[in-house]
């Protein structure tokens, strides 16, 4: 039997080793594979809030992959995952600076959730990091290259759309952990949510 997980902070070099670690194992590396098969499919899955506003779920399979196999794992499946995505069913131009967006998303969840107990103010930062850095700052400069319209004016459309899908995506985002952390505790594969060891 495997030993049981324990918490790590990103902060220590414990954790950075570990999170390394889970890329030569071969049961994360297929695990990873699943996630991106699952990552595309329900990548089709959205609901529509407004006038080109939706809420899609995979944020939702990156976020759960971050939490069982760490930053380093996360960063190389959202990267294979957006390449995968693009040659499947592309949808505008490649450009290299969204692959890199959603590698750095697939991390930035990592950083948060693997090794941690799941909160909600780790929900929170991790998708308000997530909005903020990726979706906004980079977002607004990747389509300021590629397209007419100035860095500020994509700038200020995706920080009022991140912004106001914010409370509902971290609401879904605890959700979805809550009903699946006890089936992945019991499986050893995120650490024990309750306090007690």
């Amino acid at each position: 039997m495997s030993k049981t997980l324990k918490v790590l902070s990103p902060f220590s070099k414990e954790y950075w080793k570990e999170a390394t670690k889970e890329c030569s194992k071969i049961n994360m590396i297929a695990l990873a594979a699943m996630l991106i098969a699952l990552r595309s499919v329900v990548n089709f899955i959205r609901i529509p809030v407004g006038e080109n506003l939706n809420i899609f779920f995979t944020y939702l399979i990156s976020a759960l992959g971050g939490a069982i196999y760490g930053p380093v794992m996360a960063f190389i499946t959202g990267a294979v995952y957006d390449i995968l995505s693009f040659i499947i069913y592309p949808d505008g131009p490649f450009f290299i600076g969204y692959t890199l967006n959603t590698a750095l998303a697939a991390a930035i969840y990592g950083l948060f959730l693997y090794r941690q107990r799941i909160t909600v103010f780790k929900c929170l930062f991790a998708k308000l990091s997530n909005n903020l850095i990726v979706n906004v700052l980079l977002g607004a400069l990747w389509s300021s290259m590629l397209y007419s319209k100035g860095y500020i004016y994509y700038l200020i459309k995706a920080l009022s759309k991140n912004f106001i899908l914010l409370p509902l995506e971290v609401l879904l985002m605890i959700s979805f952990f809550k009903l699946l952390a006890p089936f992945l505790v019991k499986r050893n594969l995120i650490v024990n949510q309750s306090d007690k060891e």
